[in-house]
């Protein structure tokens, strides 16, 4: 008989740990902070948990509390010989308590031409909020 309660107590904590919770992310927007001589057509994508999502659109995880959401940010200059950027950063789902901001900050540096080494910095605005 003492045994049986014993059990159900021991078997709390691991049921506790594997919650699990909605979580929506946004992907704001992609601005261009800086640009010496890198050029002037731009692709930017941003990523969670690999999955693109459109600057402006939303994708809601469910998520157990013990997560990672992964978030990847990528800035690609578009000419004959095209410069590429990435930052990517990992939010555990237990630091999310109702709604923050994570920005990534993203260098693409020119690889050819009288410009070569200049380099054009992005930063990234990614929304994280927790609706259930």
């Amino acid at each position: 008989m003492l045994l049986i309660p014993a059990l159900l107590l021991a078997a709390q904590p691991v049921t506790a740990a594997s919650k699990t919770a909605k979580i929506k992310v946004t992907f704001v927007r992609a601005t261009l902070a800086q640009n010496n001589h890198v050029g002037n057509e731009w692709w930017t994508g941003g990523y969670v948990n690999g999955k693109e999502v459109p600057e402006g659109g939303s994708v809601t995880l469910n998520v157990k509390s013990t997560d990672t959401i992964k978030l990847l940010a990528e800035a690609q200059e578009q000419d004959k010989y095209p410069d590429d950027g990435q930052a990517s950063a990992a939010v555990k789902v237990s630091s999310v308590t109702k709604s923050l901001d994570k920005a990534l900050s993203v260098t693409v540096t020119e690889n050819r031409g009288r410009y070569s080494g200049n380099t054009a910095k992005w930063k990234f605005t990614f929304k994280i909020q927790r609706v259930s």
